[in-house]
């Protein structure tokens, strides 16, 4: 009784967490919970790694702007629809892109191409606030240069076809738009912590995971949700390039949506997946 209580105190059950269906627990891979990251690190100014990561975070969001909203012109530019990409296209366009991108960049900066996945991690203290600040103002100098190159193709179809900017459709609320936001940048946001959980990887070792897939095809589905809704913002980054280059009244005006929606979801995403899923605060205790 009494270890059945320390497990209880602890918010963790001290023996194997998973046994898959078929094969015998491991129990030979050791875990040790990695100290969190300082909130400030100033010696990270000095190092080229730093600076490389932040170019990393540039050029990926540079490119993630530019593919999806040509995907999008592309979309309007057609008079037949069902001769077009259609929603779905759009939204394997999104999810694609950042299967490819965490893939290409995960190594260098984390692979996040997301203010709200670099707060997310942030409020985890998976990485400094030095560095945060630092990776989300690249990603929205990335964001805005990548629409601004898709507007310098076609001015006159770039404007005509909303710019790819983010607003609440026709028949929903403000509420409708922040709570689609919340919910969709929750999944985003869980999945890169589940997907790129450390303590996974040595426990499941043996399930070979490539954590771009699964967070690229949770971009994919939660595009395929809300784009009738909001067109799909989830990426704070993603909306303001495009609300800057397209610069229309409209586009501003339920812009804070598209930054209040994903900080809260992936405020939520992160407390959920280190309160509940890690129990990290009832580990430290022990």
């Amino acid at each position: 009784m009494e270890g059945k209580e320390e497990d209880v105190k602890l918010g963790a059950n001290k023996f194997s967490e998973r046994q898959p269906i078929g094969t015998s627990a491991q129990t030979d891979k050791d875990y040790k919970e990695p100290p969190p990251a300082p909130l400030f690190e100033p010696g990270e100014l000095h190092s080229w790694s730093f600076w490389r990561a932040g170019i990393a975070e540039f050029i990926a969001t540079f490119l993630f702007l530019y593919i999806t909203i040509l995907t999008v012109m592309g979309y309007s530019r057609t008079t037949n629809k069902c001769a077009s990409v259609g929603a779905q296209g759009i939204a394997w366009a999104f999810g694609g892109m950042i299967f490819a991108l965490v893939y290409c960049t995960a190594g260098i900066s984390g692979g996040h191409i997301n203010p709200a996945v670099t707060f997310g991690l942030f409020l985890a203290r998976k990485l400094s606030l030095t560095r945060a600040v630092f990776y989300i103002v690249m990603q929205c100098l990335g964001a805005i240069c990548g629409a601004g190159v898709v507007k310098g193709f076609e001015k006159g179809l770039y404007e005509n076809s909303g710019g790819g900017a983010n607003v609440v459709n026709h028949g929903y609320t403000k509420g409708d738009g922040l709570g689609a936001e919340i919910i969709g940048t929750f999944v985003l946001v869980y999945t890169v912590f589940s997907a790129t959980d450390a303590k996974r990887n040595a426990r499941d070792s043996h399930v070979p995971i490539l954590a771009p897939l699964p967070i690229g095809f949770a971009v994919f589905l939660v595009h395929l949700a809300t784009i009738p809704i909001t067109g799909t913002g989830i990426n704070p980054a993603r909306s303001l390039g495009a609300a800057i280059i397209y610069n229309k009244d409209h586009a501003w005006d339920d812009h804070w949506i598209f930054w209040v929606g994903p900080f809260i979801g992936a405020a939520l995403a992160a407390l959920y997946h280190q309160i509940v899923i890690r129990a990290i605060p009832f580990k430290s205790r022990a």
